[in-house]
Formats: structure tokens, C-alpha cells, sequence
């Protein structure tokens, strides 16, 4: 028995939601697929059960005073687990939003390249492009000794540069330290009582430390030691040498130091690489790269029109305020009127009234003969809205003040979020911006490259740091992420790359004897590189690891080595294991995922191709990130699928380009789009809808039956009931949101959190409502003997027998049903729905309005979570919203997708430099027979 459990890892009486109390058996240090439909209780085992007990066990090793800290993990619903190893879980949701992480931090190669660049790089003046040079003091002492032989000159200290101030007290305080003279302006003059400088000019001040002719005969070399270690000390490690015949003037430091202009850099160190980090962030806009520049167009739209009547945006029409008032009286200064075009006014006027200004004038009255004082004090439209910006803690207010802004390359540092100084540190002519705007396939080249550029003592130095930086590199490659660049902002990258990112990492960190879980690696992923992210998953395995993967991908399933499939249906009707062992034993079964496999069952290619309406919308000369000048044309009427291989530019020009564009056209969105020329058709269609798979509600009181708002109807069905009529209740009697109706004990949620101080929260049924949410009076009204509470506790399935003769909530019910989403309740928490299961409910919500047959729908990747059987259902109800005369545009990868669209517009042809070009565009039939395209290769097998 003791040798089995090292084997395998034993469940035992799994129950965590739907999971009906299963044991099974996982074989260790193999790559095991769990697949099955959605919602059957795939991630209840993977992440909830194995997961959730791995962490636990984990935070049990922990003092009781750290675990405090940590919160408490509840123990999962399982009896036993054992032969349990760490675990570790790459999912979809992990990554960072914050604009400060980035492709280079989140895999750390950039802290290998900050300590490459700190140790190795060579510095180059930023004023006169020279290599800087540092000296020790000896080497310093020989040079003065060679250079000035015979001659007399004077060693200084400089203390200010190029700044304002009077410097009354430096002055007075070198004075007392016992120096007799300084250097003013390139003046040498004498320290006397009370000397100062003007105040508003700017300065160099050095104080003259010794002056002495150089004589390699005598004994100098005492002396010129000693003036060198007090000009170091008082300069900051840095002096001046100046020959007093010709007033050559030279720079020594023991920093790095430009030898023509004497600037100097502080010791590079890797947080001057860091823009995260005050020493190396760029000032301008600590190191975020972009800067929010007020744009005058947005605050004065059109020029043609009065301060009076609106003309400027931020300020809307004339009313009786303040500001207006202001306003007025610049008008008066300047001689203007404010019903005056804008374009009209005098440039000092604008100037006063963007910029503000403080200033009193008199105006003399014509006809009363008498003088009147006004006084002006604005702060500016320009102004205002910048600092509201800067200073505002209301996030209602930023966000006004933002529409006012575009988001800019920051002007000092172009976009590379460092300071000028730790731009001027190269490697083979490069410095770390260029590098991170590589992508890494570039990147992974250049290093190739980079040793024969080296000098001897950088190579001894480099050697160790590049070898972790290619390392890391050719993960990144072999999870065919080739197409980042290092910079990429990390809240811009899909799930899917997100996971391969974290799972590059992890396979860089060579741990052994560890089980990996991770949920559905292959989204997002072309079928070309899913043969390398299987790859990556093989090798984590063949060093001794055990990698557990939630997976519907065939080329995944096939591969593995061991497969436990999930069912037999979803919800309620699921939580079984119906299948286990080896990819060719599974295809002998007779469940839904062997019927797929094996070819009795699969999604069926249409006869005919639909025609659409024959008007189209055009998009042209979109250039946003790698997008090369693309021009498309989408027929209307039709499904059509944008294919191309990951990163080749489909969500650029579908996501930051069409989309925006769309929106800002038909619902006054802010969001800018990507550049682009210009866009025709729009007038062909009424509306755009873009579905994704972001959770429908954040807390758990969101559910199916609100977000739908099929439970309002619900509701008011309650109130028109007979005893609810005769006690006069209100739809607000049956929320469970608000005070009324609702149990106050536990506020309408069914459950009481206990807080426990060492332990997790533990969440108890309210016992006053037994978890029924509702007080008892709420509870008495009852239709077709069932009340609000049953309603929310049955199935999808039971609500559209139990509501079949009231069409208003049939209708929403049943579209819920057509989605494939049957098993779920109506009151069921949305924080417990699956991705897949919160876009299938978005799209049941847009099924059940009522639709004009000219809507433009956006899918990206409707597939991410869907089990073949479930694609089958989804294409269906797609199908049914095309059949209306609508238009669907889905971004996909899955190829059952693709061969059941009308229209293809295949993009590559490789991803990031490589992609943002059109491939190919037609039917499925037509892609297929282009050489060049990497789709047409694997939609050929499927077509076949």
C-alpha cells in the first residue's frame, strides 16, 4: 500500500460544489489532462479540492503569529488527499493591472539586465557623446604631474553649478574652514565679510584649494596629495585643475566624469536602471513613460462659437458664477465681448484665460466719466484641469478631468521611463531602453551576438548574468511568446499569455517534485504553437515534476498521459467521473469528450455559405502597435472570423481599433482607438455589443436572474399575486437588497460570516430565514405554491417549466436555456461562474432584447472553458443572431469556429515585427488554398 500512495495522489470523498463525493486516483510525475463540459466540476477538483488543500497544508507549516497575518485557508470538502506534493497554480487571472509592471519585470529578466547594464556598461557623456572617464586619486596625481610639468596651477573645488541664490552662508562658512579665495563666475576674487552674489542669476562657485607650480625635480608630490584629497572632499569627488597662463581649465573625478565638460554621473548602481525607483525613474513622468497633456481641441471644440454660448467644453454655457464673472472682466481688459467668437479673442486674452494671471487695472467709464478698479485673479482653464488631475482625490473627477487630456510619449525620456543619465550606459552601442523595445526573438539574437563585442574584462564580469538572461529567453521562446518585447505593459497581455509567462518562470526555477496546476494554457494560442506549449509541459514533467492541466484542447488530450474526463452533464447533473486512464482507452468509452475524439460526433460544416446583405463596413490605413497599414473590409450579415497567429495584431485591430471606433460612433465612448486613417459604412448598422468573458458581477449578490433582469419581472409577477395585493407590497418587498422584505439578520444573503480570529471565516446558514434570505411575511406569498425563495433555488431547466405561460419571463428563461446553460440557478453567486458561463449569460441577455437585425456583435474568443459539445451549442445561438440579419465578428482560434464562419480575414503572417498584415480573406474554402498562411494549413485537415 505504501508504495502506491508515492505513486499516485489518492482523493478520497471529493464533494467541493458539484463534485458528488468522488475518489480518484492521480498518477504522480505525469501529465494529466481533466476535461469534460463546463461546469462540470473540472476546476472544483483541480483548483478547489487539490489546490486548495496543497495551499492549506502549505500555510499550516507557518507559527500561529505569522498565520494571522495570512488569514486562515478553509480546510476544501474532501475527506482525504494524500501523497500530496507542493503545489503550484498558474491561472488565467493572476496578472498585474498596475502600469508599472511590465513583460521584463513580471519574468525578472530586467533585473538580470539592470545588474548587466550597472556592472558592465560604458558611460557616454550626454553632452558631448565622449566615453566618461573615473579616476583613483594616485592616477589622478600622476596625470597633473605629466601633463602640467613646468607649469603653475591652481586646484579648485566646485561646490555650486549652473544654480540661483545669493550664497551669503556658503560664503561665510568656507570662510571659516580657513580658505582665503574663491573662483566666482570664472573670476578669481577674495572672501571678504558679508560677500554675496545676485540672487536671481545663476552661478558657478568653486572654492581654490591650493595654488602651486608643478615641478616633477622637487618635492611636489606631498603637497599635491594632500590638495587633492581636500579639493575631493569639499567637490563632492569631483575637482578642477586650471593652468593659470593659458586658463585651460580640466575635470578629475573619482566618479565617472565627461573629461570636456566635467559633468558627472554617480556610480551605476541597478536601481539607476530601475524605473521603478527614484535614482532611475525618469523626473517627468516617474516612469511611467506617458505623460497626460491637456489637449486644447477637447477644452475649445469648435473656435467658431462664444464664450457665451458653450465654447468652452469645460466650462458649458453662460451661467451666473464666479468664473464667468472672471471672465467678464478679462473681457473688459482686453476689449473683447463674450459673445464673441472664440477665434476672434486677442492671443493675451486666451493666454490669461488658458494659463491664468494676477494683475489689477482701471477701466475708465465713458459715459459716467468715473474710474473703476478691477482686479484679476484666475488660475486658468489649463491650469485648473491639470491640477485637478494631479491633486484631486475623486476619481469622479480625474475622470472629468482626464477627457480634457491625451495620454502622450513623455517629452523628456520618449517613452523609455528612465533618466537621461542611465540612457547614456551601452552595451554594443545599445543602452537598456532599445533593448526592452526589442522583441524577443530580436533580443535573444542580439545576446547571441553580444560576446564578441565585449572587452576582456566586461566578458569575466557578463558572463554569469547572460547566461540566466538567454536562459530565460528561450523559455519565453519555447512557450511561443517570441513576439513581446520586454516593455509591454503586463495588464495589456491576454490570459492565456499571462499563464505562459508565469509558466516560462516556473520553468526557469527548475524545481523538482512539484504539481503544477494550471487552467487551460492553450487559450489564445494558435494550433501552430501549441506543439511548443506541449513542449514546455513535457519537459516540466520529465524532470520530475507532476503537471496537472484543465484542458479541452484535442492536441492536448491526445498527448498526455493520462486523462480523467468529467460528467456526465454540467451543474447538478455533473460532479461524476465517468472516465479515467491513457488517451487511447478514453476513446473506447461512450462519453460526449470520446464521441469528439473519435469522430462520432462533431461540429458539422455548413452546405451553403451565407451571401449577407451585401453592404459592408470599411476600415482602412490602421496603424496601431505592429499593424502595418492594414486596410480590411467586413461584409455585414454574416459571421465573420479574424483569424492569425498569436500576437500577429487581431486584438489591435479589432479590440483597440474597430471596437473604439464603434463606440465612440454610436455611445460617445472616450476610449481613443488606435491610429487610422478613416472608416466607412457605419451608417449600415444601428449598434455594436462586444461580449467578453469579464465576470458579470463582483459580489455575491449579483446572480443570473439580476444581471438578466429577468428576477425584476419575477418580482413585480409576485406583487400582482392576491394575497400580496391585499397586504400592498411593493416589487422592493422581494429584494433582497434593500430593507423590507428581506431577513435582516443576515441581510438577504442566507448566510452569517463568523469571524474567527486565527481561523478562516467560517460562514454559517442564517438561522433565522434558514438561509432563505426573506423574512417570514415575504416567505407566506407564494405563487403556483412556491415562494421567491424556491424561485431563485431552481434550475434554469425548472424556471422554464415553472414560467411557461407568463411570456415576459419565458422568454429571458428560455434564452438562458438556449445558451447551454440549463444546470445553473437562477440566485446562484456570479462570483462562482466560470469565465465561459458569465459570456454565455451576457449573451443570453443581448438574445432576449428585442433586436433590429442591424447589430454588430464582437466575440473575442467565445471558445476560452468550452468543451466541444458546448462550442456546438454556443455556434448554434450565434447562428440564430446571424439568421436575424445581425453581424457577429468572433476573434478565434478554435477551429470549429472557423470553419462554420461565412468570412475569414486571416492576419500574420508571423507575430509581434513579423505580423500586422492581411494574409488572407474569403470563405473557409478559399483560405485554404493560400500557401502562406499558417490557418490554412491546419483548417485544411478540418475541412477535409
Amino acid at each position: 500500500m505504501q508504495h502506491t500512495t508515492e505513486e499516485t495522489i489518492e482523493i478520497i470523498g471529493a464533494r467541493a460544489h458539484n463534485l458528488k463525493n468522488i475518489d480518484v486516483s492521480i498518477p504522480r510525475e505525469k501529465l494529466v489532462v481533466i476535461t469534460g463540459l463546463s461546469g462540470s466540476g473540472k476546476s472544483s477538483l483541480a483548483f478547489d479540492t487539490i489546490y486548495a488543500e496543497g495551499q492549506r497544508r502549505y500555510i499550516e507549516t507557518f507559527s500561529a503569529y505569522a498565520r494571522q497575518f495570512l488569514g486562515g485557508l478553509e480546510r476544501p470538502d474532501v475527506d482525504k488527499i494524500d501523497g500530496l506534493s507542493p503545489v503550484i497554480a498558474i491561472e488565467q487571472k493572476t496578472t498585474s493591472k498596475s502600469p508599472r509592471s511590465t513583460v521584463g519585470t513580471i519574468t525578472e529578466i530586467y533585473d538580470f539586465l539592470r545588474l548587466l547594464y550597472a556592472r558592465g556598461a560604458d558611460a557616454y557623456s550626454f553632452n558631448t557623446g565622449e566615453k566618461m572617464v573615473s579616476y583613483s586619486d594616485d592616477q589622478i596625481k600622476q596625470l597633473i604631474l605629466e601633463d602640467f610639468n613646468g607649469k603653475r596651477i591652481n586646484i579648485l573645488a566646485p561646490v555650486v553649478r549652473s544654480r540661483k541664490g545669493h550664497y551669503r552662508e556658503l560664503f561665510e562658512q568656507i570662510a571659516k574652514q580657513g580658505f582665503l579665495k574663491v573662483r566666482v563666475n570664472g573670476q578669481i576674487r577674495d572672501l571678504e565679510f558679508g560677500m554675496k552674489v545676485d540672487r536671481y542669476k545663476t552661478h558657478d562657485i568653486e572654492i581654490v584649494i591650493d595654488r602651486m607650480a608643478i615641478d616633477t625635480e622637487e618635492d611636489t608630490d606631498k603637497r599635491l596629495s594632500e590638495s587633492i584629497k581636500t579639493a575631493m572632499y569639499h567637490g563632492d569627488d569631483v575637482m578642477m585643475v586650471i593652468e593659470q597662463e593659458s586658463q585651460e581649465v580640466r575635470f578629475y573625478s573619482r566618479n565617472l566624469m565627461c573629461p570636456t565638460s566635467g559633468i558627472s554621473y554617480p556610480n551605476p548602481e541597478p536601481n539607476n536602471f530601475s524605473f521603478n525607483s527614484p535614482k532611475g525613474a525618469c523626473p517627468c513622468c516617474n516612469g511611467l513613460g506617458t505623460v497626460n497633456e491637456i489637449n486644447l481641441q477637447k477644452i475649445i471644440p469648435n473656435p467658431k462659437s462664444s464664450i457665451k454660448n458653450g465654447g468652452f467644453a469645460p466650462l458649458g454655457e453662460y451661467k451666473s458664477s464666479w468664473i464667468f464673472k472672471q471672465l467678464e472682466i478679462i473681457a473688459q481688459k482686453y476689449d473683447f465681448k463674450i459673445t464673441d467668437a472664440i477665434e476672434t479673442i486677442p492671443q493675451e486674452a486666451m493666454d490669461m484665460i488658458l494659463y491664468g494671471g494676477n494683475e489689477k487695472f482701471s477701466v475708465v467709464s465713458k459715459v459716467m466719466g468715473i474710474t473703476k478698479d478691477y482686479k484679476i485673479d484666475f488660475e486658468g482653464i489649463s491650469n485648473f484641469i491639470k491640477n485637478q488631475y494631479d491633486n484631486s482625490d475623486s476619481a469622479s473627477i480625474k475622470r472629468w478631468a482626464k477627457e480634457f487630456m491625451d495620454e502622450n510619449d513623455c517629452p523628456d525620456c520618449e517613452g523609455t521611463r528612465l533618466r537621461k543619465e542611465s540612457l547614456y550606459f551601452k552595451l554594443n552601442g545599445k543602452n537598456i531602453g532599445e533593448l526592452v523595445q526589442m522583441d524577443i526573438a530580436e533580443l535573444s539574437e542580439w545576446f547571441a551576438d553580444l560576446d564578441n563585442h565585449l572587452s576582456e574584462k566586461q566578458k569575466v564580469i557578463a558572463v554569469e548574468v547572460v547566461k540566466e538572461i538567454t536562459a530565460r529567453l528561450q523559455f519565453l521562446l519555447d512557450v511561443g511568446l517570441n513576439y513581446l518585447s520586454l516593455n509591454r505593459s503586463s495588464k495589456s497581455l491576454s490570459g492565456g499569455e499571462a499563464q505562459r509567462i508565469r509558466l516560462a518562470t516556473q520553468i526557469g526555477s527548475q524545481l523538482v517534485g512539484v504539481l503544477y496546476i494550471l487552467d487551460e494554457p492553450s487559450i489564445g494560442l494558435h494550433q501552430r504553437d501549441n506543439e511548443r506549449l506541449i513542449k514546455s509541459l513535457e519537459s516540466l514533467r520529465d524532470i520530475g515534476n507532476s503537471v496537472i492541466v484543465v484542458e479541452h484542447d484535442k492536441d492536448m488530450i491526445e498527448r498526455a498521459d493520462y486523462v480523467i474526463d468529467i460528467g456526465p452533464k454540467a451543474g447538478r447533473f455533473g460532479g461524476q467521473i465517468i472516465s479515467k486512464g491513457t488517451p487511447k482507452e478514453l476513446l473506447q468509452e461512450d462519453t460526449i469528450t470520446a464521441q469528439y475524439l473519435n469522430g462520432k460526433m462533431k461540429i458539422e460544416v455548413p452546405k451553403t455559405r451565407r451571401e449577407g446583405n451585401g453592404k459592408s463596413i470599411k476600415l482602412s490605413g490602421a496603424t496601431g502597435n505592429n499593424l502595418k497599414n492594414v486596410s480590411i473590409e467586413i461584409p455585414l450579415g454574416k459571421l465573420v472570423c479574424v483569424t492569425g497567429v498569436s500576437g500577429s495584431g487581431k486584438s489591435t485591430l479589432i479590440n483597440e481599433t474597430l471596437y473604439p471606433i464603434l463606440n465612440a460612433h454610436f455611445f460617445n465612448a472616450v476610449k481613443k482607438p488606435q491610429p487610422y486613417k478613416k472608416i466607412e459604412g457605419l451608417e449600415h448598422i444601428d449598434k455594436v455589443i462586444d461580449i467578453d468573458q469579464s465576470p458579470i458581477g463582483r459580489t455575491p449578490r449579483s446572480n443570473p436572474a439580476t444581471y438578466t433582469d429577468v428576477f425584476s419581472e419575477i418580482r413585480s409577477l409576485y406583487t400582482q399575486t392576491p394575497e400580496a395585493m391585499i397586504r400592498g407590497y411593493k416589487p422592493g418587498r422581494f429584494s433582497f437588497n434593500v430593507k423590507g422584505g428581506r431577513c435582516e439578520t443576515c441581510e438577504g444573503s442566507g448566510v452569517r460570516t463568523i469571524e474567527m480570529s486565527f481561523l478562516p471565516d467560517v460562514y454559517v446558514e442564517c438561522e433565522t430565514c434558514m438561509g432563505k434570505r426573506f423574512n417570514r411575511e415575504t416567505l407566506e406569498i407564494r405563487y403556483k405554491g412556491k415562494s421567491i425563495s424556491d424561485v431563485l433555488n431552481m434550475t434554469v431547466d425548472e424556471a422554464v417549466e415553472f414560467f411557461e405561460n407568463i411570456p415576459i419571463i419565458y422568454r429571458k428563461v428560455k434564452t438562458i436555456q438556449d445558451v447551454g446553460l440549463g444546470y445553473i440557478t437562477l440566485g446562484q453567486q456570479s462570483t462562482t461562474l466560470s469565465g465561459g458561463e458569465a459570456q454565455r449569460i451576457k449573451l443570453a441577455t443581448e438574445l432576449s432584447k428585442k433586436d433590429t437585425g442591424n447589430t454588430f456583435y464582437i466575440l473575442d474568443e467565445p471558445t476560452t472553458g468550452l468543451h466541444f459539445e458546448d462550442i456546438r451549442v454556443l455556434m448554434d445561438v450565434i447562428n440564430v443572431l446571424v439568421e436575424k440579419g445581425n453581424t457577429v465578428l468572433i476573434i478565434e482560434h478554435n477551429l470549429d469556429v472557423v470553419k462554420l464562419a461565412d468570412y475569414v480575414i486571416d492576419i500574420g503572417y508571423e507575430g509581434g515585427k513579423g505580423g500586422g498584415e492581411v494574409v488572407a480573406k474569403g470563405t473557409p474554402e478559399e483560405i485554404i488554398k493560400n500557401k502562406k498562411s499558417y490557418t490554412a494549413q491546419f483548417l485544411k485537415k478540418e475541412l477535409s
